[in-house]
């Protein structure tokens, strides 16, 4: 067995600490309004543990006790509270792409967008700069697809479903989830909030484009597929 599995990716405390502090930063940016959205670290591959945040969390006053440890099936195996109730959707994300960090944000654009986009199945960007910030992307010609899925309180069928779309689109950095919101992820903590904090600008740009007019929105930076 690889050691490197059995050893912890970041240290605990300094996992809460990062985790914490990015909270307050999403939720200034008002991405986490209410008790919404959602943060997953890896803690190790095997056996599969993640640190998540409690159900019911205001992310911008996040505390170290709200940071609650998983295992493979969700179950909470230290910290307080309850998991978020979306963690199977994390697991489901660390176990098809193999992610060392999920985040969950619920802005005003993402939300507003995965609802404009439902019929579409996704939204295509493509020309923009900022995508050379994601993962593996080297030209702004690029064309990142961001599925959409339908929401479900059933999160074992909604994990399910994550896993579908993600083996079909296995490239993308990110989803949404329809009239609710933007999950992202990356290979450490650093390069998921820059994948979500690269995606929810994209999306906000998108946004404002097609309030102003949707058809050029939907033709233009943020072509249909």
């Amino acid at each position: 067995m690889d050691h490197r599995e059995q050893i912890h990716l970041i240290p605990l405390p300094d996992l809460v600490s990062l985790l914490t502090e990015l909270g307050r930063n999403f939720a200034g940016r008002g991405w986490l309004l209410g008790t919404s959205g959602n943060f997953s670290v890896l803690i190790s591959r095997n056996p599969l543990r993640l640190a998540i945040t409690a159900s019911g969390a205001d992310k911008g006053l996040l505390k170290a006790d709200q940071i609650v440890r998983i295992d493979a099936l969700g179950r909470a195996i230290g910290g307080h509270g309850r998991p978020s109730d979306e963690a199977q959707l994390h697991l489901a994300v660390v176990r098809m792409l193999g992610a060392s960090a999920v985040l969950h944000t619920h802005s005003v654009w993402s939300t507003l967008l995965s609802e404009a986009y439902a019929s579409e199945g996704g939204i295509g960007l493509e020309g923009y700069e900022m995508l050379k910030g994601l993962s593996g992307v080297r030209t702004h010609e690029h064309r990142e697809w961001l599925p959409i899925l339908e929401n479900s309180q059933d999160l074992t069928s909604l994990a399910r479903q994550v896993e579908v779309t993600l083996t079909k689109y296995p490239g993308s950095h990110g989803f949404l989830l329809r009239r609710h919101g933007l999950y992202s992820w990356g290979e450490s903590l650093s390069s998921a909030k820059r994948h979500t904090e690269i995606l929810e600008l994209l999306l906000e740009v998108v946004g404002r484009l097609y309030c102003a007019s949707p058809s050029e929105a939907k033709y233009s930076g943020s072509q249909i597929r």
